[in-house]
């Protein structure tokens, strides 16, 4: 398995991946426009094929992690695990300090990922997500 930056070459790719996976999904046009900043890094995971990908925006020191997906077909296997260290590793050599994401109150398997990664629960954000309503928990990785 490799690991590297998000490319246009991958959206199509991606964007259906994003749409199985999530409710609110992102768009090809929304990830497009998010590899153009400067303060963004997507990474995508692959065998072959992409298998997963995730994001990090900076915001002056603070990695913000947008997406974090697993093709059905690829789960239990670690990519998620090494794809978040390979991102953080990355995004640490350009300045990235401490990193936060939301994750539904419901998402016992990634909460279980994130705090073997060694973030923390610092809180929740009511009503954060939609389709369905639910709360988030906000975690910090310092």
């Amino acid at each position: 398995m490799i690991f590297r930056r998000m490319t246009e070459n991958d959206l199509d790719k991606v964007a259906a991946m994003e749409k199985e996976i999530f409710s609110m999904p992102w768009s090809k046009e929304s990830f497009r426009e998010s590899l153009s900043q400067n303060y963004s890094y997507f990474f995508v995971a692959e065998e072959g094929d992409i298998l997963g990908y995730c994001g990090v925006h900076n915001f002056g020191g603070d990695g913000e992690i947008t997406n974090v997906a697993v093709d059905k077909n690829a789960r239990g296997q670690g990519v998620a695990t090494k794809m978040l260290q390979y991102a953080m590793e990355e995004t640490k050599k350009i300045g990235v300090e401490a990193f936060t994401l939301e994750v539904r109150v419901s998402n016992t398997n990634a909460i279980g990922l994130y705090e073997k990664l060694g973030f923390e629960n610092k809180g929740i954000r009511k009503n954060f997500y939609e389709n369905p309503v639910e709360d988030a928990m906000i975690m910090w990785k310092i």
